[in-house]
């Protein structure tokens, strides 16, 4: 004999009973809840740390004034912010905390030898440093350092020409200069600067590498690294210097075999690396490498064989180009470019 069946609910109406289990996207493990459950969570009552749940205890159920994504950053906007139009970023984005960032490295130094850290500091390269140090010329917590291999210790008063100085964070920009701009640090005749175009570029002091001439554009390095601008101006280093020149006449054969070979000016001998006319263009115009730090080079090689200088770029410096860099612009070097930098170690 069959039992009789209980009353039972009717099948239709079993998705339409409460389910206990999470939806798929509910917030966990510091994700967001979709779009779809936005408009439900807004009518629950938040469920903030201060929330108790039974027996007192906490429910510990994320909401969203108080939940975080994996980056530990709120994932909601402010209620009533307006949105940000499209292709906007925040000011912030990006960057550090400031007691995790520059001012926490700078102020760590450990223990360091003294030379180095004039180097760092930018006041010289090592080896000009030794040199700053035999001569007295480094006090160290008041008393003059003459060691070398002296070792400075955190929070000792470093001075050089009775200045305190502190190492910081190397910083390497490149400039594309424009013409009529003069390659000092400070002008008595109050005359444009090229610091004047990288002064937003850092808080820390750079300087220029090397200089190009008031009416000569081109590329610029600056940097607070003494070590690597001494070893980027120096001859024996031959880094390599490419210029555009644009002459008031077409070079004659003559002359350009001169230069190749080699002239004598009134400051002695000069070897350029390459010189070739450049494609395209009419004789006037020069591509010239050279390694020579020498004051107006360039200009005086032309002059010396009677020609006019009428345009002069810098187009490529210790491996850098001009690549997307406009005039009176800079940019920071590449990670890639650091290294490249790097290789630049011993003398030839």
């Amino acid at each position: 004999m069959d039992r009789p069946k209980k009353n039972r609910r009717p099948a239709g109406n079993r998705d339409q009973r409460p389910s206990s289990k999470k939806p798929k996207d509910f917030i966990s493990r510091g994700k967001r809840v979709s779009d779809e459950k936005e408009g439900e969570k807004k009518n629950r009552k938040p469920a903030g740390p201060g929330r108790k749940g039974p027996a007192g205890k906490s429910t510990g159920k994320p909401t969203g004034k108080s939940s975080f994504d994996a980056r530990g950053k709120k994932p909601y906007a402010k209620k009533g912010a307006a949105p940000k139009p499209a292709g906007e970023t925040s000011k912030r984005a990006g960057r550090r905390p400031p007691s995790a960032g520059r001012r926490a490295s700078e102020s760590k130094i450990g223990e360091m030898r003294l030379n180095k850290y004039l180097a760092h500091a930018g006041v010289a390269s090592r080896r000009e440093a030794d040199t700053l140090i035999e001569t007295g010329l480094v006090k160290v917590n008041g008393k003059v350092v003459t060691e070398m291999g002296y070792k400075v210790q955190d929070g000792d008063d470093v001075r050089y020409n009775d200045s305190r100085i502190s190492p910081e964070k190397k910083v390497y920009v490149l400039l594309n200069k424009p013409k009529d701009f003069i390659t000092t640090v400070d002008d008595p005749q109050n005359r444009k600067t090229v610091m004047g175009l990288v002064q937003n570029a850092c808080p820390e002091r750079i300087y220029p590498v090397g200089r190009l001439d008031r009416m000569t554009t081109g590329l610029l390095m600056f940097t607070n690294d003494g070590e690597l601008a001494k070893r980027l101006t120096h001859p024996s280093y031959q880094v390599r210097k490419v210029y555009h020149v644009e002459l008031d006449q077409s070079l004659k054969s003559n002359h350009f075999d001169d230069i190749k070979r080699g002239l004598t000016l009134d400051d002695g001998l000069i070897n350029v690396d390459k010189v070739s006319y450049i494609e395209g263009a009419t004789k006037k115009e020069i591509g010239i490498e050279i390694h020579s730090g020498r004051n107006r080079i360039v200009r005086r090689i032309f002059e010396h064989l009677g020609y006019k200088v009428i345009r002069l770029d810098r187009v490529v410096f210790a491996g850098l180009t001009k690549r997307n860099l406009k005039r009176g612009q800079w940019r920071y070097l590449s990670k890639e470019e650091l290294q490249q930098m790097a290789m630049m170690g011993k003398a030839k």
